[in-house]
């Protein structure tokens, strides 16, 4: 069973360089057709309702509920998910995501046993850690990603633990925090082009995240760092091919761009469906440029496949 899609996250041979260009939008008409190749699996089936009751049971978040992924169902139905620390309330408003925001909860030291009870529970081998911003503490979380890290190596030996963390607000001790508890993927998203930025991701600076990857990568070059762009939000072709070129020269490794979609009609519009033909063409370019990894199209999010493009990534 297949459900549509509605509402919003990215995107060469001398012929797909003119495609690109020739398919740029740059701010159009906000569109409200749902295109009929933009489908994903229902969240149904019996492995969905049992990650569904363990999440439920251990007090846990999920990026998968609280960002109302399309991929839900595909993911819980083979058993993979992305576990979000920290609580589920952030402290930015950035005008494409879901999560709660608002004042945020209270630490639970408790938390990173029960992810690794859970990492234990489903079988894993690869499990993806976000969180919320934190810019309400000084290492805006770093600690509990650490500590998480080290509870699931403890608890179930041999697992691979990809986070998907937040800017830190620039801070490099937060993100030596992180480092030093040995990820096997760093992955930071910038989201957007940095004309964007204030419409899509306030309370963050496309600088500063470039800055904190490349900071990441010179603190252990064998780990993959990673990040990712969401089309449709109006951005031009050659803004989003400048951004791949940004993320190459400050050491970035795996890329992913998928399709924004919009959580509610509170959160920003859609400008445009991106087809799968030009997702086609910027992976193209993406391994022109010398990315280890570059997973492309409409469905694609930060953690879609992650197993996949670390093992290529780290050449296994």
């Amino acid at each position: 069973m297949l459900v549509s899609i509605s509402g919003s996250s990215p995107a060469t041979s001398s012929g797909s360089a003119e495609r690109l260009s020739a398919g740029s939008p740059g701010i159009s008409p906000i569109v409200s057709n749902r295109p009929s190749w933009l489908r994903a699996p229902a969240p149904i089936g019996k492995n969905y309702r049992e990650l569904k009751a363990l999440i439920t049971d251990l007090k846990l978040h999920t990026v998968c509920e609280s960002a109302a992924c399309p991929n839900v169902g595909e993911c819980w139905n083979h058993r993979t998910a992305t576990f979000m620390i920290l609580g589920n309330v952030c402290t930015r408003r950035c005008g494409f995501c879901a999560v709660q925001k608002g004042a945020p909860l209270a630490v639970d030291y408790d938390e990173p046993r029960r992810v690794a009870e859970a990492v234990s529970l489903m079988g894993l081998r690869y499990a993806v850690i976000t969180s919320v911003n934190r810019d309400d503490r000084k290492d805006g979380g770093a600690e509990l990603f650490a500590l998480t890290i080290e509870a699931i190596r403890q608890r179930v030996p041999g697992c691979k633990v990809e986070v998907l963390v937040p800017d830190f607000q620039g801070s490099y001790a937060a993100m030596k925090i992180v480092m030093d508890a040995r990820p096997d993927v760093l992955n930071h998203n910038t989201e957007t082009v940095p004309r964007l930025y204030r419409q899509v991701r306030l309370g963050a600076r496309y600088e500063r995240s470039l800055e904190m990857l490349k900071y990441a990568k010179s603190l252990r070059p064998e780990t993959p760092v990673k990040s990712g762009l969401m089309l449709g939000l109006g951005e031009l072709a050659e803004e989003v091919l400048s951004v791949m070129g940004d993320l190459r020269s400050h050491s970035v490794d795996i890329l992913t761009l998928g399709q924004y979609l919009r959580p509610s009609p509170r959160h920003l519009p859609i400008v445009r469906y991106v087809p799968p033909a030009e997702f086609d063409d910027f992976r193209d370019a993406g391994r022109s440029m010398g990315f280890a990894h570059v997973e492309a199209g409409p469905l694609v999010r930060s953690s879609y496949h992650a197993d996949e493009s670390h093992t290529v990534a780290a050449g296994g």
